[in-house]
């Protein structure tokens, strides 16, 4: 029987599927060689997460958070009720198809459903499936909250997505079973760090543009102070002997002389490498652009290809 190796479940704007190879050549040989801790404070559609456990026999204790608690509620639901939510989303996926040449009664199922989600009086698996649904269905895959915590992305214009990937949610809930699920400030994640403690951080970017900021997937915005608390916190786990990498937009490359992050990251290791953006709502603006790769670590020489 083939394996099923888990990949992420959700399409999530900024997702590290294509900055991994980059990341696996930049791993401190003291995690590759010894037992170690994992610690994902931004977990988002856990892309890194996955392939670390998959990679990784030794990685001993693995712990993300986020502060999205719609998004730690679906991986925790994944974890400990994955087939009732299977069951929910098979269902939901076979009434979507039927109305696959209905634009009008789709988007009715579509607002209701997108309603039921934002009320929030569903149980947490339910509550999860909606989280799944609208993410497979909606513009773009967008997810994107309003100050009132309510879920505001439009319709898709798929019209069959794959809603429910049973094998892949298996595969996902078994691998789960090895990772502690936290929903909080990323700076809490420092009491679960041991002796050997790999972080990786992939926070919400800052935007290149004033249109370009889709991160908002949670209620608070993620500005420019919460960037320097952030180096703030990796200067911390940088002088308790912790090694970390961290990604973000190169906003230098919208704008020569925009020198946020080399200013602020001045007394860390910064690389710029070639990523492609695959969610953008003009397909003529995704494509490769170069994103930051820092860490408190001396790295390897960084492929652009």
């Amino acid at each position: 029987m083939t394996k099923i190796v888990a990949k992420p479940f959700l399409k999530w704007a900024g997702g590290k599927t294509q900055l991994i190879e980059q990341i696996e050549n930049q791993l401190p040989e003291n995690i590759i060689d010894n037992n170690f801790t994992y610690i994902e404070p931004f977990v988002g559609s856990g892309a890194v997460l996955f392939w670390m456990l998959e990679k990784f026999p030794n990685l001993e204790n693995a712990i993300i958070n986020d502060i999205n608690k719609d998004l730690t509620n679906c991986y925790i639901s994944i974890k400990e009720d994955v087939e009732n939510l299977i069951n929910i989303l098979s269902e939901w996926q076979s009434e979507y198809y039927l109305l696959a040449q209905n634009d009008a009664e789709k988007k009715e199922y579509y607002y209701a459903k997108r309603t039921l989600f934002n009320s929030r009086n569903s149980n947490q698996t339910t509550q999860s499936a909606l989280f799944i649904f609208l993410n497979r269905t909606c513009f773009n895959g967008l997810f994107r909250v309003n100050r009132k915590n309510e879920f505001n992305v439009p319709i898709g214009s798929y019209k069959k997505p794959l809603i429910c990937n049973s094998e892949n949610l298996r595969a996902v809930s078994k691998v789960l079973q090895r990772v502690e699920i936290l929903n909080g400030d990323y700076s809490e994640t420092l009491n679960f760090a041991t002796e050997n403690t790999f972080f990786y951080f992939d926070p919400p970017y800052k935007p290149l543009s004033e249109t370009s900021s889709f991160n908002s997937y949670a209620k608070d915005e993620f500005n420019d102070a919460e960037q320097i608390r952030l180096k703030d916190f990796c200067t911390e786990l940088d002088n308790l002997n912790h090694q970390w990498i961290l990604s973000n937009s190169d906003v230098k490359g919208k704008n020569p002389n925009d020198n946020f992050f080399d200013d602020l990251y001045s007394d860390f290791n910064i690389y710029r490498v070639n990523a492609r953006r695959s969610i953008n709502a003009n397909p003529n603006k995704r494509g490769k652009l170069t994103e930051l790769l820092i860490t408190n670590q001396v790295l390897q020489e960084v492929n652009l290809q």
